[in-house]
Formats: C-alpha cells, structure tokens, sequence
C-alpha cells in the first residue's frame, strides 16, 4: 500500500507543478493569446525565457537530487510555482510575463526535476524501470486530463452560452478562475508529498563535492546520445502545445472545443506510456522509441497536407489520435534508458541533470520556432508547414536511436569508467 501511494504522490506532483506554465498555454492557447493579446511568436518568446532558466537549473538540479531529500525539494518547488499563479491572474504584460516564465523555470526544474526522477528510478528497481516511468508518465496523463477536463467546465461555465461572441473583459474573468484552479492545486499538492514522502537528510555521499557526478558524466557519449534522444522527443511532445490552436483555425472549432480537444487527447496519455513501459521491459526502451519515432512520421506527414473537407478530415482526426499516443509512448519511456544504458545508481540525478539540461533545450527554441511559422502563413498553410518542421524532427529521432543502438553494442562506451566503481564502494561503506 505505502508504495502505491507513494507512487501516486510522485504521479500528482509530476504533472501539477507544470499545470501553470504549460497547460494554461497547451489547452487554451486560443484563449489565453486573446486574454494577454499576444501573438504566436510573442508568447513563444515567453516560453523562450522559461527554457533558458530551466536549462540552466537542470545540471544543479541534478547535483541536488543525488544530495538532498526529495521531500524537502518538490514541497517547496510545488509551494514557490503555486505562488507565481497569482502574479499570473493579474495579467501581466510581455515583460511581466517573461520574468514569471523566467521565474517558473527555476521553481519547476532546479528542485524538482531530477529528485522526481531518481525517487521513480528508485521505486522501479532494477526489473521494472519501463514499469516505473510508465506509470508516472501515464498517470500524469490521468492527472492532466482530469485537470484539464476540470478547467475548461470552469471555463466554459464562466463565458456566456454564445462562446464565439464573447468580450474580452469575459474572457479575462474567465480564464483568470483557470489560473487560480492550477496555482491552488499546486499548493494543495505540495501538503501531499510534505506528508506522503519519507524525509531522508542525505541520498548521496555528502563527503563529495556536490559536482562531483559531473566530471564523470559529460565523459559519457551514451549520456549524450539520450539526452539526443530526449530532444527529439521533447520537441514532439512541444508539438501538441499548437493542437488547440490548430483545432480553432483549421477545423473551426470554438475556443472551448478546441480545448476540450487537447483534453481529450490527454486521456490517451495513460494508455500510451504504460503500453510502451511494459513493451519496454520485455523488448528494450530504445527500439520501442524508435518504433515511436516511425509512427510520427506518418502522422506528421499526412498531418501536412491533409486538408479538412470530406475524407481529409478524418485522416486528420485519426493521425491527431495517432501522434497523440506516439508522443506519450516516447515520453513514457526515455529515462528507462537510465536502466538500459547501464547508468549507475549513485549518478542518477547527475546523468538526469546532464540529459535535462542538453535534452529540454527545445523549451528554447521550439516556441519561437514555430510561432514564428505559424505567424508567417496565418492559417492553413502555417500549420502545414509546422507539421513538416515536426516531420524532419521525427526522421532525426529515428536517427539518434540508430547512432544510441550502436553505441550500446559497444561495451567501451556502456561500462563506466573505474574510478566510478571505486565511488560506488565508498558511498556503501
């Protein structure tokens, strides 16, 4: 029972401490672009400066995971997010915007990320790490669309009957009650891992330096060539932010329907990551990421020029649901590839800071990307080339686990160096 519930707890809090950054913006981009007025590439920027501060807290983040209580670390990571919530509700301009995106990539990644990952790695066991992943990337599938179901009833419930002829003082008020639902489940949340999670003081070798894993892992191409992976992936799962989007000018649907949409599309997340943890334990993590990265392929491209009249459509609709299931599959599974690459213990958040850091720089670039795509072709045509963009980046995944296969083929690069081995006896003495 206790691991259960820990489980849940590390589920919960994994997708609630996103839940202010990320899905205000992925579920109701439409509503939120018009209730700040920004344009695409205005907020892409915003995400632009969310990525630089969290690229910079990963590799510390790392250090700290392998040091200190998770505890201690996602309570107050949950608290600090939950609390720029309310900056949020205020609507702020670019510049306000900026700093709290800033801000937020700070709270969500530095004492956050890499504790969450190496309390998951550590409850899955050496067996089970497709299991572990799976269940904490499927269950914040579960966690998200609850949520998100959840918001847009209070959206929908806020705006007038007519919601494609509403002001935008309606939708400020609105969409100002979403903000709020997601900043107070993040502090309510940080009240569940405060009582639900162990308190241990020390998790690695406090006789070390804190940057001590750091040295050992930039040596590693096999840490390298995950984190090339994690980019790939990233940057598909960045492509379902513009679905809503897409939904509204493409195929007509009103702002709450397009976010109804995505929501919906979260409900696929569970199933997807929990399907290819277990596949992943039986087959290998890495083929079942590249057999991910194939779908994606085809669902992009078809997504590229398919148009939405008669039969286009439903190719549309079905290939919506297809890269929906891919995307969770890959994030489901690429930290598995801690276990398969035969990553030591004692250097989990050093290697999940490291893949993190180099893995989530898409939170960089991706958003300006491709609002800069979509705003260059308004319509139709932006969102066409947008799939073509996200098309070579599925043909580079399949790449990168070709060049990952090889590299662990070779036993060079998967044993780790002796010097590691040595640390490990001095951190169990």
């Amino acid at each position: 029972m206790y691991r259960i519930m820990l489980m849940a707890t590390l589920v919960f809090a994994g997708e609630i401490i996103f839940g202010l950054p990320f899905h205000t913006a992925r579920f109701f981009r439409p509503t939120l672009l018009e209730a700040f007025e920004f344009t695409n590439t205005q907020l892409g920027d915003v995400f632009a400066v969310y990525g630089v501060t969290a690229m910079i807290a990963y590799f510390p983040g790392g250090m700290l995971a392998d040091r200190f209580s998770a505890r201690a670390l996602l309570t107050t990571s949950l608290v600090a997010t939950g609390a720029g919530g309310f900056y949020m509700a205020t609507y702020p301009g670019t510049m306000g915007m900026a700093l709290l995106y800033g801000y937020w990539g700070v709270t969500t990644i530095l004492l956050f990320w890499a504790a969450l990952i190496r309390a998951t790695r550590e409850w899955g066991g050496v067996t089970s790490q497709g299991r572990a992943f799976g269940i904490l990337e499927g269950g914040r599938g579960v966690a998200a669309a609850l949520f998100a179901t959840m918001a847009v009833a209070v959206l929908a419930g806020i705006l007038p009957e007519n919601a494609n002829v509403i002001s935008n003082e309606e939708r400020r008020v609105a969409f100002r009650a979403v903000i709020l639902l997601y900043s107070f489940a993040a502090i309510a949340t940080a009240l569940l891992t405060w009582f639900l999670i162990p308190a241990v003081k020390h998790v690695g070798d406090s006789s070390q330096s804190l940057f001590h894993g750091a040295a050992v892992v930039v040596t590693r191409p096999l840490v390298w060539a995950q984190a090339a992976v994690i980019i790939c992936a990233y940057c598909c799962y960045k492509g379902l932010d513009n679905y809503s989007l897409y939904a509204v000018q493409v195929l007509g649907m009103n702002e709450v329907e397009g976010a109804q949409l995505s929501a919906y599309g979260a409900y696929v997340r569970p199933f997807a990551a929990v399907a290819a943890g277990l596949l992943a334990d039986r087959w290998s993590a890495s083929k079942t990421i590249g057999s991910s990265f194939i779908v994606l392929l085809f669902a992009y491209a078809m997504l590229s020029f398919a148009l939405p009249d008669g039969p286009g459509l439903a190719v549309i609709y079905a290939n919506i649901f297809v890269s929906f299931f891919a995307v969770f599959a890959l994030r489901g599974v690429y930290f598995a590839l801690l276990e398969e690459n035969r990553t030591p213990a004692y250097f989990t958040g050093a290697v999940t800071g490291m893949v993190s850091f180099v893995g989530y720089t898409p939170e960089i670039f991706f958003a300006p990307i491709t609002g800069r795509i979509l705003d260059a072709s308004p319509g139709i045509v932006g969102h066409q080339n947008y799939f073509l963009f996200l098309t070579a980046v599925a043909v580079i995944g399949i790449l990168v686990v070709a060049g990952l296969l090889r590299l662990q083929r070779s036993n060079s690069h998967v044993s780790w160096p002796n010097d590691a081995a040595r640390d490990m006896k001095s951190v169990t003495k």
